[in-house]
């Protein structure tokens, strides 16, 4: 008998050790609230993006809150009340730019949040500040703007590349901007905790698309991180099947357009992105459209990364 459990509990401890290595290998947890790029409010684009192990989060975009929130508290993913997770694991809002689509679902539960910043780069601020966060179009909940302010969230403004702390938080960010319709801007956010990476891209045109540089400078900035295994992922939207006319594509991604970008940062970073984690966000909500995204990404996958659909309320790992 004693044979037999001895070698059965030595396997046992072994796979054990294994799963809780792999488990520490992961840097980062992200939550997706929102995975789409229009139409379906309930599910529009945020990610809740945490270290490993730690409920201090950041929110990238905040299209959809509470709705996926609720998802993601009936999937087990948090196993407090909806309300907790908006007021006390989302310390901070990263905004990429100032379409409703990204930022509507922080807009209507600011009053029930708590206070935490807001950080954006100039452009994107001053529309929140402009726009949203006036007293003909909402409440002044934040501490600049049309008075009276609430001042209940902070504008933290970003400078292009300049690595900034995410208060509550273990994480740093860094901001670049995009092409969104040239000469409109949105942004890209490369969060750091301690040596590794996660890149998120709110809308993008391609550069061959938007007459642009901007993404090939940001292949340029995290090609180092790829090459050393630094980077985890990219976070990159895919707005529109390729049948899609150029001059409809209102500052957006297509499969054969993301497969092209994906080829240059390969070739800056001088290695392989085989199996490399791209997270496919901002998907146009449309059944047949969807499906074709779906299709064209894998046909044509050259780079051999490893391609992930996030579902809302379903946690990722990197």
């Amino acid at each position: 008998m004693h044979r037999i459990v001895i070698p059965f509990l030595t396997a046992m401890l072994f796979f054990v050790s294994a799963a809780r290595a792999q488990q520490v290998n992961y840097a980062f947890s992200v939550v997706p609230l929102g995975v789409k790029g229009g139409m379906d409010e309930s599910n529009l684009s945020a990610y809740m993006l945490a270290p490993a192990g730690s409920n201090n989060y950041v929110c990238l975009d905040a299209g959809t809150l509470r709705a996926g929130i609720d998802k993601a508290v009936q999937a087990g993913v948090f196993t407090v009340p909806t309300g907790n997770v908006l007021r006390q694991y989302i310390k901070g809002y990263l905004i990429s730019h100032g379409h409703l689509d990204h930022l509507a679902g922080m807009i209507i539960n600011s009053p029930d949040d708590t206070a935490k910043n807001i950080y954006g780069m100039r452009y994107c601020l001053d529309i929140l500040k402009d726009k949203y966060f006036t007293w003909t179009s909402w409440a002044n909940f934040a501490n600049e703007g049309e008075k009276p302010a609430i001042g209940k969230y902070h504008y933290v403004t970003l400078e292009e590349g300049e690595e900034q702390p995410l208060a509550n938080t273990d994480m740093l960010v860094q901001a670049f901007p995009l092409s969104h319709v040239n000469p409109y801007q949105s942004t890209a956010f490369l969060v750091r905790k301690d040596s590794n990476y996660i890149l998120y891209l709110g809308d993008t045109g391609a550069d061959s698309a938007e007459n642009s540089d901007k993404l090939q400078l940001l292949w340029n900035k995290v090609a180092p991180l790829v090459a050393d295994g630094r980077l985890k992922a990219i976070m990159i939207e895919v707005s529109f099947p390729d049948e899609q006319p150029v001059k409809q594509l209102f500052g957006h991604l297509t499969p054969r357009l993301l497969m092209q970008e994906l080829s240059r940062l390969q070739a800056i970073a001088g290695t392989s992105l085989r199996n490399f984690p791209v997270v496919i966000t901002h998907i146009k909500p449309s059944g047949a459209q969807e499906t074709a995204i779906h299709n064209e990404l894998q046909q044509q996958n050259a780079t051999g990364v490893k391609l992930v659909f996030p579902k809302q309320g379903t946690r990722l790992r990197f």
